[in-house]
């Protein structure tokens, strides 16, 4: 098969050399807003190339892959749909609620398949924690906590335009949250802080936040996160239940140093960064991308998924800014 790429940015890149490794694969061309970048990532992973991104639909494709900028994201995939490509497209559909709400419409009923790039859902260890929960090993799940901290802030021009940190970075751990439980929010709680550089507040936003998600059966579920965790990368997540608790990301690259005495874990070098620490999940995640091409399974992360995710990212936004509970209808579904 063919698969075409937008965006050869860093996570673009990655899923380029990924699907060139693929043996179903037959080849990979590229396109980006920078015609040089291009050619030099396609240079370098052997890859085809064409001038500009709307050579991508006339290249004979099978699949497109989708890792332009957010912005770009709309369009892009009303013109998949258009052309009848299966798509895969980094999160999120849209910057924005009524842009994601108007994607989700146009994508409904349509026959062509849309995956959305929620890495997580592909990593062995929230699988295993989804099925943890999901056969009542467990028993009744009262608590989920869920983390994400970035090493160090992300260039101060990316964050005018992120979304902000509950839609931007939070949305992971909020559909991590929605896949281990199988549940859905229906209020939620938020907080938000900014102790770090001026470049957060100056675009309303934060470095710091946690939220109280209340799930439809009663669970409660603990979501917080940084962009200031210097000792490592750390993403983690930990369902307790009745009978039994499991976690997500406690090995030895776990980036905490206990205080206890006599106590040597964690021993292993930290993550760097959601590249290293999620590599297998980005290979599984553009494997089954490629399957989905072939027709051989249905999305495994569809619009829908994503959308959900937004709707509580978007209602974390408002209750921090208005300081209250916001149940999930006023956001809208």
């Amino acid at each position: 098969m063919r698969i075409g790429l937008v965006g050869v940015g860093r996570i673009g890149a990655l899923h380029a050399a990924t699907l060139a490794s693929l043996d179903s694969v037959e080849q990979v061309v590229v396109a980006d807003i920078d015609p040089a970048r291009a050619r030099a990532v396609a240079k370098e992973l052997g890859l085809e190339t064409v001038p500009e991104v709307d050579a991508l639909f006339g290249a004979g494709l099978d699949g497109l892959v989708i890792c332009a900028p957010t912005s770009a994201h709309p369009e892009l995939i009303e013109r998949a749909l258009d052309a009848g490509l299966t798509t895969f497209c980094e999160k999120p559909l849209a910057s924005d609620l009524r842009g994601t709400q108007l994607v989700a419409e146009r994508a409904t009923g349509r026959e062509v398949p849309i995956q959305m790039g929620f890495q997580r859902r592909f990593d062995p260890g929230y699988r295993a924690a989804r099925d943890a929960v999901s056969s009542g090993r467990l028993g009744w799940i009262h608590t989920i906590r869920a983390n994400t901290g970035d090493v160090a802030p992300p260039p101060a021009s990316y964050i005018p335009t992120s979304g902000g940190f509950f839609r931007d970075c939070s949305i992971h751990d909020i559909d991590a949250v929605r896949f281990v439980s199988g549940r859905e929010v229906v209020r939620v709680y938020a907080v938000g802080e900014n102790r770090g550089d001026a470049f957060f507040a100056e675009s309303d936003d934060v470095d710091a936040a946690a939220a109280v998600l209340t799930l439809d059966d009663g669970t409660t579920a603990l979501i917080s996160g940084s962009r200031y965790n210097a000792r490592g990368y750390d993403v983690r997540l930990e369902a307790l239940g009745s009978r039994d608790s499991v976690s997500v990301g406690m090995d030895h690259h776990m980036p905490l140093r206990s205080v206890e005495e006599g106590v040597g874990f964690p021993s292993a070098t930290p993550y760097t960064d959601f590249m290293e620490r999620f590599h297998r999940a980005y290979v599984d995640e553009m494997t089954a991308f490629t399957d989905l091409v072939a027709g051989r399974i249905p999305t495994p992360c569809s619009v829908h998924e994503a959308l959900q995710a937004f709707l509580v990212a978007e209602a974390c936004d408002l209750s921090r800014r208005q300081g209250r509970p916001v149940q999930l209808d006023e956001v809208g579904r």
